[in-house]
């Protein structure tokens, strides 16, 4: 007897629907499973095998074969298993095989007839539902994911037993309840409130935050800079319910949804080590899987002690801050991951940290200069916005005069909502977005504004670059002030923040 029902696997960051076909048929006890398999999925034969002996249902002795369709295509994964037993157990004529085939099955089977969570589940219904999919089965430790897609008949089930009695109508199962409302962020906020002084360098964060202009503090041992970083989500707009949802769906894919959040419910903020590879930034891989960057997409990636990580993983930051997007080839297939994140990173000045700063410096002029020129010139020139974190004050208390972050979040989603506005009808929505070629459309100088560009430009000798950066800057300072207008001082304090890294790349003698 011949049946069939859908699953579903992980192609890069999408899901594709599978065909599982399951054909019984008298001659020589045999189990065959073709459709260019991956190991993980031609293991599932094994496990399936079990769990239908102890769910009570042994492998007839007739010739039994399983294609996994469209055949061309590589399957990886366990999250065949379910679907396969599913399959198998139509063309036993235990369940309805019509009744199956309304069904994309996902999940994993232990031996015992347990079925256990996998990842992607969120974009596989996504997939499926695309696909005209109304209803799913899939594992019950997957429930907080499944409960995010609207519109569909999603059942959570425990074990193989509970498939077969509810695909037979013997049991019943309700659909998990769409639950979008409920999901809020469950972590602490940090409050920049905790943050003694630092003026400029928390200014400095909120027109990052508002244009999205990449940032590097500089700054000796425990001046906050990493106070300020992980203070930064809690400034940042709060995240739409179409990102809450693609922001998960990549989560759900690597396996980083936990029971307790199931929802990425904030701007995630990513701090890897500097023991970081390329290809952990990245994404990358044997089967690709997104890195750093995709993770920190609408939210931050923060690079502490920036100068520790190695030359290769730096360098290739720069097309990915370029273009939002990260690009891998393999051989026959081509994976396009997302990338719109804030870069916010952090340095010593020296190896010690103690140059310009309190205290000896310890380090050699060349010691220094080995240390800054880990940091090259190309990447240099893509960050926004250059401060120098100063060492605080002695004090045992709360940063007193302070502004908590609520206030500076307001300011924040003021200037946010007045570029979203502007750009609505462009493919950007943040003023360091702007490509260089509408930058004179969006960011229009007066005759003076432009003479002081020039001059800068050339007393300091920089990049053309440097100038559109310092030009989208003080649009966004124009929008935190609340004006369309760029004016001197707003260039001027754009400069401010750039010119500090003068100081150490181009001022060391």
């Amino acid at each position: 007897m011949y049946s069939y029902i859908y699953g579903a696997d992980i192609f890069g960051i999408e899901a594709r629907m599978i065909r599982i076909e399951a054909d019984v048929n008298e001659g020589l006890p045999v189990f065959d499973m073709v459709g260019f398999l991956a190991s993980a999925v031609k293991e599932a034969r094994e496990r399936v095998r079990i769990s239908l002996k102890n769910t009570g249902v042994p492998m007839p002795p007739k010739r039994i074969t399983v294609n996994l369709s469209p055949a061309n295509l590589r399957k990886e994964g366990t999250s065949f298993d379910l679907p396969i037993a599913v399959a198998l157990l139509a063309a036993f004529g235990r369940v309805p095989a019509d009744r199956a085939s309304e069904y994309l099955v996902l999940g994993e089977l232990g031996l015992d007839g347990r079925v256990c969570g996998i990842q992607g589940v969120l974009a596989m219904i996504l997939e499926g539902r695309r696909q005209g999919m109304a209803r799913f089965i899939v594992p019950a430790e997957n429930v907080g994911e499944a409960s995010l897609v609207k519109g569909v008949q999603v059942y959570c089930v425990e074990s193989l037993q509970q498939v077969l009695l509810f695909l037979r109508g013997e049991k019943e199962i309700q659909p998990v309840k769409y639950r979008e409302e409920v999901w809020e962020k469950q972590s602490e906020i940090k409050d920049f409130l905790d943050v003694c002084g630092q003026e400029e360098a928390k200014r400095a964060v909120q027109v990052a935050v508002s244009g999205r202009h990449n940032l590097l503090m500089i700054g000796p041992p425990g001046s906050g800079k990493t106070m300020l970083a992980s203070r930064i989500p809690g400034i940042m707009p709060d995240l739409t319910w179409e990102e809450k949802l693609e922001i998960t769906r990549l989560y759900s894919i690597c396996g980083l949804l936990s029971k307790e959040e199931p929802v990425v419910a904030g701007p995630p903020f990513r701090a890897p080590h500097h023991t970081l590879t390329p290809m952990a930034l990245t994404g990358g891989g044997r089967v690709p899987v997104p890195g750093e960057v995709s993770l920190s997409s609408k939210g931050v990636l923060f690079l502490d002690e920036l100068p520790e990580f190695s030359k290769d993983t730096l360098e290739v930051l720069r097309q990915p801050l370029e273009e939002h997007k990260v690009r891998l080839s393999r051989v026959g297939h081509a994976y396009e991951y997302p990338c719109d994140f804030l870069l916010i990173a952090a340095m010593n000045p020296c190896r010690c940290g103690k140059f310009h700063g309190r205290g000896t410096c310890r380090c050699t002029i060349g010691e220094v200069r080995r240390y800054l020129g880990k940091i090259s010139e190309p990447l240099l020139d893509r960050m926004d916005l250059c401060v120098e974190t100063k060492a605080p004050a002695f004090s045992l208390s709360r940063g007193e005069g302070s502004e908590c972050s609520q206030v500076m979040k307001e300011r924040v989603v003021q200037a946010v909502e007045r570029q979203r506005r502007r750009y609505e009808k462009e493919s950007f929505s943040y003023n360091g977005e702007i490509p260089d070629s509408m930058v004179k459309k969006y960011c229009p100088l007066g005759r003076e504004q432009a003479d002081f560009l020039e001059e800068f430009y050339q007393q300091e000798q920089v990049s053309m670059r440097q100038i559109f950066k310092i030009i989208r800057v003080g649009k966004t300072i124009a929008d935190l002030r609340g004006s369309d207008e760029i004016q001197g001082e707003d260039l001027a304090e754009a400069v401010c923040m750039r010119s500090i890294n003068k100081q150490y790349w181009g001022g060391i003698e």
